[in-house]
């Protein structure tokens, strides 16, 4: 009896050790950035509820504000207590190739390239980055949904001036001369009203300054790394360009087309000047501020006159526009920004966190998700991206359109410590050495120039 119930006590700590790491699988942690939009949240809440059932792994799901995210996420890093699966919309512009080049996060190209083929163009790419331990690149993120450069115009105020739609020049100077120097004082002159021709985004906490700065950039061609990451600030015609982009973005500010809150602006703060209709016409790096009037006309908590208010002006008066030409008579290629999720290399349920994400990036999960933004994310699946919804209205079609007509990734993608400029917001500290402290353009550049190379050569 004794020696069979030794065997028996054996035999069931046996079935516990077997058994204990397979329950240890059965919760993973995901941490989670807030949506912009309620229906956002929901599909994602949706995709993981289906996920639980199928699987019968229970996820314990935590969102943050996007400004919190980062502080969370390294305070977890630094006590060894990461989630399982972490997306923040933060994650790609301000730290994930420092992460990856330090060699804290897991390499998911066992489950990316399998599907590689559902991947639009420049999305999966913006992944691909070095680690330092391994002396490689790999897949050490998944691409989710991404973001581009438009355009937003009140046409109803347009009208008010005394202009169309057709009255916009195309041509890079004439068109930024046309809103400032002829649509605002024609406005303030119908209104009465101190009314600005331009949303110009200057502030230092603002991520729109620098996207909008990296778009001027490209209306002259500048390149400030090649393919493999390496500086070209050096050469002379990189500087004559940045000058000259530098000088166009601020002149704005000079001439007194853009409220003089704009150094100070935050990212939501040209969206608010917007719909205050204190300015005619801003530049962001989504439509969220078209749909913004969407989500008005179809919010049960608004009254009947807010609902149709929404509804007039997203149908009627809102116009999401592109860029002019550039200054060489080109066309700007756009700038897109890839979102991306990450597993940490101390994560604890690796296999169960790849499960999930294999199982948002089927269609039938991911497109919800991003649909249920309104237009604010554009997909990174080819599939996706041919859905009706993008073909449903104006605002919509010309975010297609501008996609299908090519982007380019941001530097960060080819020399991570273009991450720690984005921080510092080095362009955006540059047009205020201008506007503020009175500091020549080509002084600021220098500047600019010597920040750069301190910090990513």
């Amino acid at each position: 009896m004794k020696v069979r119930g030794i065997a028996l006590a054996v035999a069931l700590a046996a079935m516990v050790y077997a058994v204990a790491p397979a329950l240890a699988q059965e919760k993973i942690t995901i941490w989670w950035s807030k949506g912009f939009y309620k229906s956002e949240d929901d599909a994602l809440i949706a995709a993981i509820k289906k996920f639980e059932d199928k699987t019968g792994v229970k996820i314990e799901l935590s969102q943050y504000a996007i400004q919190d995210m980062i502080p969370k996420t390294v305070a977890a890093l630094d006590s060894g207590t990461v989630p399982d699966v972490a997306f923040s919309d933060s994650y790609d512009v301000q730290a994930q190739g420092k992460w990856a080049y330090e060699g804290k996060l897991e390499d998911l190209s066992d489950i990316l390239l399998p599907m590689k083929s559902v991947f639009a163009p420049n999305t999966l790419e913006t992944a691909f980055l070095y680690n330092d331990q391994t002396k490689k690149r790999a897949y050490y993120g998944f691409p989710l949904k991404q973001q581009s450069m438009h355009v937003q115009i009140w046409q109803d105020m347009l009208e008010q001036a005394g202009f169309k739609v057709s009255d916009i020049p195309t041509k890079w100077a004439d068109y930024w001369s046309f809103w400032c120097d002829k649509v605002q004082p024609a406005i303030r002159k119908a209104t009465g009203q101190r009314i600005y021709g331009i949303g110009q985004p200057m502030g230092v906490e603002s991520t729109d300054s620098f996207q909008s700065f990296y778009t001027f950039m490209d209306a002259y061609n500048i390149k400030l790394v090649d393919d493999d990451g390496k500086l070209l600030v050096d050469d002379p015609k990189v500087k004559e360009a940045l000058v000259k982009a530098l000088k166009d973005y601020t002149d704005t500010y000079i001439k007194g087309c853009t409220p003089p809150s704009s150094t100070t602006w935050k990212d939501p703060d040209n969206n608010v000047a917007f719909h205050n209709k204190t300015i005619v016409m801003t530049h962001n790096f989504t439509i969220s501020i078209a749909a913004k009037w969407f989500e008005d006309s179809n919010n049960p908590a608004l009254t009947p006159e807010q609902r149709a208010a929404g509804k007039k002006a997203y149908e009627e008066t809102i116009i999401t526009a592109s860029f002019p030409n550039k200054p060489d008579g080109g066309t700007i290629k756009y700038r897109s920004d890839v979102k991306t999720g990450l597993i940490f290399a101390a994560a604890k349920n690796k296999a169960q966190g790849k499960e999930f994400i294999k199982f948002l990036l089927l269609e039938e999960n991911v497109r919800p998700y991003i649909e249920g933004a309104l237009g604010r994310w554009f997909p990174v699946t080819t599939a996706s991206q041919q859905s009706p919804f993008w073909q449903a209205d104006r605002h919509r079609k010309a975010v297609y359109n501008q996609f299908m007509g090519g982007t380019q990734p941001f530097d960060f993608t080819k020399n991570w410590k273009f991450t720690i400029l984005n921080n510092e917001n080095v362009w955006a500290k540059a047009m205020n050495r201008v506007v503020s402290e009175k500091v020549p353009v080509d002084k600021a550049v220098d500047e600019l120039i010597a920040r750069i190379k301190e910090v990513a050569g």
